[in-house]
């Protein structure tokens, strides 16, 4: 007779191959300030935008300005325009985040600041360099205002962590200061 075939089956591991942890496991959030509501996260992007629009307008007028010129396009131009947005849009982005507390003038105004999602701290550069590519490189090349909402718009309907495309992609969440 035949042995049956589960007998010596190792016992269940609810951690296997990366899964989440289980019922019963320590919230990430327990100890942390409260889930930013998404609408004031809204504002607070809204006001980072206009800083870095501001800016990445100065410096274009600076090397010859917007000229729309539908019959001429200027390919060199827009690719530049691009990579200088991208660049800058980043860059205050991780900058503000990493020296900051996690927090861009939009957040500090907002009261808010990101953190990692495992334990509340301030991301790293890498962690805020993911986060921010993630929301700009689309933005900047591509749908600009349709990326960028999908991708912030996400927390109003993630749960339970409130998270943006970004804030999955980087493993952070953003909270009230």
């Amino acid at each position: 007779p035949l042995p049956p075939p589960y007998d010596n089956a190792p016992p269940y591991d609810p951690n296997a191959y990366g899964g989440g942890s289980g019922y019963g496991a320590a919230d990430p959030l327990s100890g942390m300030p409260p889930l930013a509501p998404s609408g004031k996260r809204v504002l607070a992007r809204l006001i980072d935008i206009v800083i870095i629009t501001a800016v990445v307008w100065l410096i274009s007028l600076i090397f010859g300005g917007y000229k729309y010129d539908t019959d001429h396009v200027n390919y060199g131009r827009s690719i530049g325009q691009g990579l200088l947005g991208a660049v800058l849009y980043i860059g205050y982005d991780v900058l503000m985040t990493v020296k900051q507390q996690g927090q861009t003038v939009g957040k500090r105004v907002m009261k808010l600041r990101t953190a990692n999602l495992n334990d509340g701290s301030t991301p790293t550069v890498q962690t805020a360099f993911v986060r921010a590519a993630v929301l700009w490189l689309p933005a900047v090349f591509c749908c600009a205002c349709i990326w960028t909402a999908i991708c912030g718009g996400w927390s109003f309907f993630d749960k339970p962590y409130k998270q943006g495309l970004h804030d999955k992609a980087a493993k952070t969440v953003v909270v009230e200061a």
